[in-house]
């Protein structure tokens, strides 16, 4: 299992996001109890005023090499566990991702 999927022009994944992490990382992926993968994130920001997201737009978009514009948090804006959709090129995203699983 990849933990993301492919959709038109992009790839789709969740996202465990922790704000006032201390620090902006990918921490790689995990698997939570319910067996779902997701790719775990922390940024510095705070949940208020939708800075975190923003933080976690900008973190995503430096890691995948893509533009801010193409990463959107298409559900979960005010949860924790996020559903994102990164526009670009899927063989370069998938591998980028591929790399992640031994992020720490």
């Amino acid at each position: 299992m990849s933990g993301w999927r492919t959709v038109s022009g992009g790839v789709r994944f969740q996202v465990r996001l922790t704000p006032k992490g201390g620090r902006d990382a990918v921490e790689g992926w995990n698997v939570s109890a319910n067996g779902e993968p997701h790719l775990k994130a922390r940024v510095r920001a705070v949940p208020e005023d939708r800075e975190a997201n923003a933080a976690l737009v900008k973190l995503l978009a430096g890691v995948l090499g893509v533009g801010k514009s193409a990463v959107r948090i298409a559900a979960g804006q005010t949860a924790r566990l996020k559903t994102v959709e990164i526009s670009g090129d899927i063989r370069s995203l998938s591998e980028r991702l591929e790399q992640l699983r031994t992020a720490k």
